[in-house]
């Protein structure tokens, strides 16, 4: 599937739809990913050589612009994983894992391993357990799924899941992969002793394993190999924080030191990093320019060698000893970085991602013309489908959306047209369609477009709007008035 593919059918339909559209449910989205990404055309058409040669790229723009969604839609391209990765256990040298990397047949794909370990309600478990693995509110304590972002009883949000604006597409290569969440403790035993309990998540319950059943696992026939890079993931893979060990992986500390008794082994410890989890898939890594020049170092040795060793990351760590040689780590990697940015990436990558790809400067602005427009109606569809919170715009609500998307390009670009500043287009029609909600209304209209422009002003615009400028708001907190109150001049 290709940016071509149906392109001028799809935009042909949305043109004459525009006609008579009443509100965004009207609007038909395309399932092509790439159609989904709007006014960046150019960069699409790079991104499917990107995909096709296994090539590297590097964005260049402000935020908001479409580089994460060009990253996931190259990930669409790729198909599906072909293999898995696992540790084994060294007996001769444990600190050494023996690494696998084999292609699994279709049974062993769907094969389950028995579960051990006593499964238990999300009240009979400790409060603060019951709130980290996502069962308990942690502002109302109500019980509810896992898999519920927002509680049902209070409608706080449980834990931070971003939104995937590809979420209602089925495709499983960049679904996001949900890992089940676990958290490791100690507790009182019946003989007195204090001794190790992981409870994790399991569905509607949650499953205790003891020390007793944690050693089973680990010394139980095929629990002596750990697969850390499954055959069953997604081909996506974010990561923006500048984390040694998220990025490179690690090997969890053992404060028994892997004794054959109580301590656990150290293939068990293995953690994989992004550039393992992203192999034959991509790696999409924002603001690339403010990791570490070695971190950046470590991104270009994977990419020439496709491979790249897992070691603990922290010297104080029983973890430092062990060593897995040669992980295979071979993908596309896919860097967005701002304008302002791009004197801090390493000369020595960007060579790199130059030689065997492309450096790309994003759009910011379209012209204003009755496709563009169309795309701003597909754009607004998406993001109501995106959130799944708030309902659906209605024709005067896009049309004034779209009259401030003039603005904008004329306000931050100096630009005529429309801007694709998307992710700020894309806060305002949030903020709008919560003042619906709130309002009971069952479309966002006009005048709720506009008071989220009003509502939605940076703390700078604010400051200028009611002080004028930043010096004289900072006297005010330190109890000084301006030339026009009674203090000083």
């Amino acid at each position: 599937m290709t940016h071509n593919d149906g392109f001028e059918d799809y935009v042909k339909l949305l043109i004459e739809g525009v006609a008579t559209y009443e509100d965004t449910s009207d609007v038909v989205l395309p399932s092509n990913p790439f159609l989904r990404v709007i006014g960046q055309d150019r960069a699409i058409r790079i991104a499917e050589a990107v995909a096709k040669q296994r090539r590297h790229l590097l964005l260049v723009g402000p935020p908001g612009v479409g580089k994460s969604m060009i990253a996931k839609a190259i990930s669409f391209l790729l198909g599906k994983p072909r293999y898995q990765i696992s540790v084994l256990h060294n007996e001769q040298r444990p600190e050494r894992p023996i690494l696998r990397v084999e292609m699994p047949k279709k049974e062993e794909r769907e094969q389950k391993e028995e579960e051990l370990g006593k499964l238990l309600s999300p009240e009979e478990v400790p409060f603060e357990v019951a709130e980290e693995l996502g069962y308990r509110c942690k502002r109302c304590s109500e019980i509810s799924s896992p898999l519920v972002e927002f509680c049902p009883s209070c409608q706080a949000r449980k834990f931070k899941i971003n939104a995937d604006p590809f979420g209602d597409l089925i495709m499983p290569n960049i679904a996001p992969t949900k890992k089940r969440r676990s958290i490791s403790t100690e507790r009182l035993n019946d003989n007195g002793r204090r001794e190790r309990v992981i409870y994790e998540e399991a569905g509607d319950m949650v499953r205790v394993l003891t020390e007793r059943e944690l050693k089973l696992i680990q010394k139980g026939g095929k629990s002596k190999k750990k697969v850390i890079v499954p055959i069953n993931r997604s081909l996506f893979v974010a990561v923006s924080g500048a984390s040694e060990a998220e990025l490179l992986g690690d090997v969890q500390h053992d404060p028994y030191g892997g004794h054959p008794e109580i301590g656990t082994p150290p293939f068990a410890r293995v953690i994989p990093g992004a550039i393992h989890e992203a192999h034959e898939g991509v790696l999409f890594v924002d603001e690339l320019a403010s990791f570490p020049f070695e971190l950046q170092k470590s991104i270009l040795t994977a990419i020439q060698e496709k491979k790249f060793p897992i070691t603990g990351r922290n010297a104080t760590s029983t973890g430092a000893v062990v060593k897995v040689e040669g992980v295979p780590a071979d993908f596309i990697l896919v860097g967005a970085i701002n304008i302002n940015d791009v004197g801090m990436l390493s000369p020595a990558l960007r060579s790199r991602i130059r030689g065997d790809g492309y450096e790309l400067l994003m759009n910011t602005t379209m012209e204003d013309n009755e496709e563009n427009r169309a795309r701003l109606w597909q754009f607004a569809a998406q993001e109501v489908v995106t959130d799944g919170r708030i309902p659906h715009l209605s024709r005067e609500a896009v049309l004034t959306l779209i009259d401030k998307a003039r603005e904008m390009a004329k306000r931050i670009d100096g630009r005529e047209g429309l801007t694709l500043r998307l992710r700020g287009l894309s806060g305002m029609i949030r903020l709008a369609g919560d003042t619906a909600v709130l309002e009971g209304a069952n479309l966002v209209e006009k005048k709720h477009i506009v008071d989220a422009f009003e509502n939605a002003k940076t703390i700078e615009e604010q400051l200028h709007d009611k002080y004028e400028n930043w010096w004289r708001a900072s006297m005010t907190d330190y109890g000084f008035t301006s030339k026009r109150g009674s203090g000083i001049a």
